[in-house]
């Protein structure tokens, strides 16, 4: 039997409560993950996701730590004082904001640990590369949770598109707007115009996904933002609109921010045309992510009365045992993640010296297999988020990404 591997999450925030946490819990389950534990450097934060009605509703058959154990121990090392107890080369999700992740993976790679990271993995392309190499010499997995990839609609237009249905890829235009109480939240002590912006934080996710669906390279960005008050008075960009050019002249734009009406119907609004040219004709995909034909207005007053319910990214369903199941392409892409760090350990297991060459050769081919984002096959979105950055703080101007030299650079048009 396939041995499971221990997960240690560094962050306590609501992606982890909202997707993380409930597929590692499921995954626990279904015997592919063995002890949780939940570190962060926020007492509250981890108090929260202690008493989180929705984990103990789902989930009353399982539990899962929480590192430090009382207020005066927490810090920003928190995380190492656990992984330092910890079996090298099991599993480490950093849910962390944008401008943290190097740091901690710097952190989490010198305990050996196998890493799933929320997107984006970094900010600068230099930093990608130097932790591919790192991660590839001790043999340790690095997985990028770009969850759209393992939407079934996206797997099948990227099939489609390189068997040669759709035509080119021309002009396209994407939109990712979260919920307005996104501002109320720890977005506000992090989300500020130095650190990151919504094309940054959420936008990536479309680039990744027509980089997924293509295979083309992006090799000009531009990116505008407005600027507002959260309400503790820090400023951040909270809209914002990116150009993006590919290598065949093919233009994407994307509109994002933190806006979508709290009482409208979706949990957000989200959607990707795409055009492309064919033999004297077009072709055309239109994905519509926030309403996917289910519909539901409840008689609750302690919640949202008309919803949009996608049923697609996670959604808890009934289940054969106690609580509820989570199932969607974000749980899938957990569980993808972690799966392939389990069987690289099951491959490498009773292999003695050898035990590195397997787990490298494992890491080669899931950069090559292309589908779960990893340093290695999805670094093109470091030098979007870079060349993001420097457009941004430019005030909209276009940023090129000149592949030709051996390293690639970002630069002011």
């Amino acid at each position: 039997m396939p041995e499971k591997l221990d997960l240690t999450i560094i962050g306590a925030g609501m992606i982890v409560n909202d997707l993380i946490l409930p597929a590692a819990l499921q995954m626990r389950r279904d015997g592919i993950i063995g002890e949780i534990t939940v570190t962060d450097m926020r007492w509250e934060a981890l108090k929260s996701l202690e008493n989180s009605e929705s984990i103990k509703r789902s989930f009353p058959d399982q539990t899962f730590h929480t590192f430090p154990h009382t207020q005066t121990e927490c810090g920003p090392d928190a995380y190492k004082r656990v992984l330092a107890n910890a079996k090298p080369y099991q599993i480490t999700a950093i849910a962390l904001p944008d401008q943290l992740h190097y740091q901690a993976i710097k952190g989490v790679l010198q305990f050996n640990q196998h890493i799933l990271c929320v997107k984006p993995l970094v900010l600068k392309y230099s930093e990608a590369v130097e932790i591919e190499q790192e991660a590839f010499e001790r043999g340790c997995f690095v997985g990028i949770e770009y969850h759209k990839r393992f939407d079934r609609r996206a797997m099948a237009a990227r099939k489609n598109y390189r068997d040669g249905l759709y035509g080119e890829f021309a002009l396209g235009e994407a939109r990712l707007i979260e919920p307005y109480y996104y501002r109320h939240s720890n977005f506000q002590n992090w989300f500020t115009c130095e650190n990151t912006d919504p094309f940054v934080y959420i936008g990536c996710h479309y680039v990744d996904l027509v980089c997924f669906i293509t295979g083309l390279k992006p090799v000009e960005i531009s990116v505008s933002g407005r600027k507002g008050r959260f309400p503790n008075g820090n400023t951040g960009f909270l809209w914002s609109n990116g150009r993006v050019i590919f290598d065949n002249g093919a233009i994407l734009s994307i509109n994002n921010g933190l806006g979508y009406p709290d009482e409208a119907g979706g949990s957000n609004d989200q959607g990707l045309i795409m055009y492309f040219e064919g033999n004297d004709c077009s072709g055309l995909l239109a994905h519509n992510d926030q309403n996917r034909g289910v519909e539901s207005c409840f008689i609750a007053d302690n919640i949202k009365k008309f919803q949009y319910l996608s049923p697609d990214f996670i959604r808890e369903v009934a289940y054969q045992g106690r609580g509820a199941k989570p199932v969607g392409y974000g749980v899938d892409s957990i569980t993808a993640i972690c799966s392939t760090a389990r069987d690289i350990e099951n491959a490498a297991a009773n292999s003695g010296s050898n035990a590195i060459n397997i787990r490298r050769n494992a890491i080669r081919s899931a950069d090559m297999c292309g589908i779960i984002a990893t340093p290695a096959n999805s670094s093109y979105n470091e030098l979007v988020q870079e060349a993001a950055r420097l457009s941004i703080m430019n005030n909209g101007a276009f940023a090129v990404i000149d592949y030709h030299n051996a390293i690639p650079e970002v630069r002011l048009k």
